[in-house]
């Protein structure tokens, strides 16, 4: 393991130096901090913080996801990670993300930096900066619908394949057979999953895939709709399958606008069980995710790896939630 001697000889600085950038010493330029930084997380070094103070910070690392009302998706998430992390006296900051930050610093760097011992990532894209990172760090961090192969990294979720593959069967027995798949964006890892469960259930029961009733949005968000609907309508399809409650949410408008009911003429499917999803005209069919116990369960695995347990996925077992926004195919 690397010493703060071998940063110094690294650098050619100090050993005060060094000690004083790994520390947050005001006496030390932003550059030199950066530098030792950069280094340490180069040679493998790890900051050694007083016991009393181990593992007591963590963050959660937030992108593309809202979540400032329990009605938004990481609201639960959240707020379950942050009542775990309390109760073992853990710090928690919650931290937007974006592109551009990902850009200015690496995230190894800017995890020892702020002196956090791991990371929950909700809402991140597979292309994602950090998430490439992610396949060399030795930072524990903790993925939501994501995976990454990397001994220092778990993956937690629902079972997307399966949900997917429920709201399918459930369309299928109320005789739907052109039925539409209205996802997430394309370089979201759940997006994925829940489109290979769509393929193989639609296998499963003998329909073909039209290509015409698959389309993608930039987020799980309502505004995917009013692209889709019009040409799935056009194209025949007696159902919708949603990736997110919001996402069915806008399909269900976009349906309306054009004058036709949900589901006389058109039934639809969502994926998350907000609270939002029971309010909605007609009520929404969707698969429950237990948004609240994913959170809990998510600083648990955390606390693990921080632990040097070498945790890797843990799937959540999918619930199907029948309401009014299915009915029988014409």
């Amino acid at each position: 393991m690397a010493t703060i001697k071998d940063i110094a000889a690294k650098l050619g600085v100090s050993i005060s130096t060094v000690s004083k950038g790994l520390h947050g010493a005001s006496d030390i330029s932003e550059e030199m901090r950066q530098q030792v930084l950069d280094t340490a997380v180069m040679l493998g070094y790890v900051v050694k913080e007083k016991k009393s103070q181990d593992h007591h910070k963590v963050c959660i690392m937030v992108e593309n996801m809202d979540y400032e009302n329990i009605n938004q998706f990481g609201y639960e998430l959240i707020t379950g990670f942050k009542l775990m992390a309390q109760e073992q006296q853990y710090q928690v900051d919650v931290i937007p993300m974006d592109v551009y930050t990902q850009m200015q610093q690496s995230y190894d760097t800017y995890m020892k930096q702020q002196s956090y011992s791991g990371a929950f990532f909700l809402g991140f894209e597979m292309t994602d900066t950090y998430m490439q990172q992610l396949k060399h760090t030795t930072i524990p961090t903790v993925l939501f619908d994501n995976y990454i192969s990397n001994k220092h990294v778990a993956y937690i979720g629902t079972d997307n394949h399966i949900g997917t593959k429920s709201l399918v069967n459930y369309l299928y027995e109320n005789g739907h057979k052109k039925i539409a798949l209205l996802n997430g964006s394309k370089n979201s890892y759940v997006s994925n999953l829940r489109y290979e469960g769509f393929l193989a259930a639609m296998k499963d029961v003998g329909l073909e895939i039209d290509e015409n009733l698959i389309g993608y949005g930039i987020s799980f968000l309502p505004e995917t709709a009013s692209s889709y609907i019009p040409q799935f309508i056009e194209n025949g399809a007696t159902a919708v399958v949603c990736a997110s409650d919001l996402i069915a949410a806008g399909a269900i408008n976009e349906i309306h606008k054009l004058g036709l009911r949900v589901p006389e003429d058109i039934s639809i499917t969502g994926f998350d069980d907000l609270p939002i999803a029971k309010y909605l005209a007609p009520p929404l069919t969707t698969i429950r995710q237990e948004r609240f116990t994913l959170g809990k369960t998510a600083f648990t695995l955390l606390s693990q790896l921080i632990s040097a347990i070498p945790v890797s996925t843990m799937l959540f077992h999918s619930e199907l939630v029948i309401r009014e926004s299915v009915c029988k195919a014409k």
